[in-house]
């Protein structure tokens, strides 16, 4: 007769699931890789991997004029291009030492406001899209594409914007910008109800984002947190509350916050700043009633081009419009830090000149690539499917991750 072996399950080893997310899988919204160690479906390590889109940008920098860096930042977060542009050239004022007239300014912020309309849209209905909403995906597109209209109008581009010149802007708005942006001003407001009704309160939504993927204020400022991923885990910072630029210590309006630091607290958080940006655009377009027209350049023609009407018609005007784009002016030597506060959080640009018709060299603080490296310790313990809607609250974008 057999005796039945009693075996300990102490000394049974567990057997765990290598999966390997990325870097072209669909669900990760762009090109990285996390190679996760899986018990089931619960992920018990996870390792990030970035560099699948690296375009070395600082080392292009080092090789063009300042001018020319514009088109390369367009590339960073793409989703909120024009804030990229404007960051860079509000760098380059503060090296050479350029006094921006205020109209320019407000300008500025109406369109810097307007990006980050344009990129919570898109991380708020990516979040509804993973937690299986995706009509609000399509549904909250109508209202990006009025702002991509006004976008189109000032510079003639949609995405990669190019938007702005050093020292102002390139141009005023024209009649048309201002209808589209009335038209912004009405249509959002309904939209971002009509949105916010659909998910805030939604059962399934909330059931799938509360306590999903969670960090702590203490982590996130370890992990040198900034923008709404910080400000929902409870710390109120703000580039443009706590360094001012752009005359922002004109404005009023709150910086909210969250309390848990998880998806639900990210979404809330971005949804609040869209309509904190609604109330600083009107307050912008108040301010500028003030300001006479025509007048958005600074007054530096080493820098700043001269009209195309002069450029065609006018030797001098051709020949300094030949030696701005080619750097040709006279730069000064320097180094100086500026950061604004971009849609995913505080984007600086580092710049050291030494003289010469490039910077001698440049490094830019991308908020994704800082917080992505939280990302492992975040979805540890989490759901398969919880990771990816913790990388989407993140809002993770691989051109600013990559840079």
């Amino acid at each position: 007769m057999s005796k039945e072996k009693n075996i300990s399950t102490d000394l049974i080893e567990k057997e765990y699931t290598t999966l390997n997310l990325g870097p072209t899988h669909p669900a990760t919204h762009g090109i990285f890789q996390n190679v996760l160690k899986m018990d089931g479906e619960i992920i018990v390590e996870a390792e990030s991997t970035v560099g699948y889109i690296h375009r070395a940008f600082e080392k292009i920098a080092e090789h063009r004029n300042y001018y020319q860096i514009t088109t390369l930042t367009d590339r960073l977060n793409y989703c909120s291009s024009p804030i990229n542009n404007m960051a860079w050239h509000m760098s380059v004022e503060k090296l050479f030492n350029i006094e921006v007239p205020k109209r320019a300014q407000y300008l500025r912020v109406i369109i810097m406001e307007l990006s980050r309309i344009a990129d919570h849209l898109i991380c708020n209905s990516v979040i509804g899209v993973d937690t299986g909403a995706l009509t609000v995906y399509f549904y909250i597109f109508q209202l990006r594409e009025l702002i991509y209209e006004l976008f189109e109008e000032v510079c003639g581009a949609r995405l990669t914007t190019n938007i702005g010149r050093v020292g102002g802007l390139e141009r005023d708005f024209s009649p048309k910008a201002w209808a589209t942006l009335d038209k912004i001003l009405e249509e959002v407001p309904k939209g971002l109800k009509e949105f916010e009704n659909l998910l805030v309160r939604n059962r399934i939504f909330m059931d799938r984002c509360i306590g999903c993927g969670p960090i702590s204020a203490e982590m996130a400022l370890q992990y040198s947190f900034t923008g709404p991923n910080l400000r929902a885990a409870g710390v109120d910072y703000d580039v443009r509350v706590m360094n001012p630029y752009s005359s922002y210590e004109e404005f009023d309006f709150i910086v909210p916050v969250g309390t848990n630091g998880d998806t639900y607290d990210r979404f809330m958080v971005r949804e609040e700043e869209m309509w904190q940006s609604l109330s600083i655009i009107k307050q912008a377009r108040e301010k500028l009633k003030k300001e006479p027209e025509g007048v958005f350049n600074a007054n530096v023609p080493d820098f700043v081009l001269p009209p195309k009407e002069e450029v065609y018609n006018n030797m001098e005007a051709l020949i300094y419009h030949f030696k701005i784009v080619m750097g040709e002016a006279n730069v000064p030597k320097g180094e100086i830090y500026h950061a604004v506060e971009g849609g995913n959080g505080e984007l600086g640009f580092y710049i050291i000149s030494d003289g010469g018709r490039s910077p001698y060299r440049m490094h830019i603080r991308r908020p994704c690539f800082i917080y992505y490296q939280a990302y492992a310790e975040m979805i540890k313990g989490c759901l398969l499917s919880d990771a990816i809607l913790t990388m989407s609250s993140m809002n993770v974008i691989a051109g600013e991750l990559d840079a």
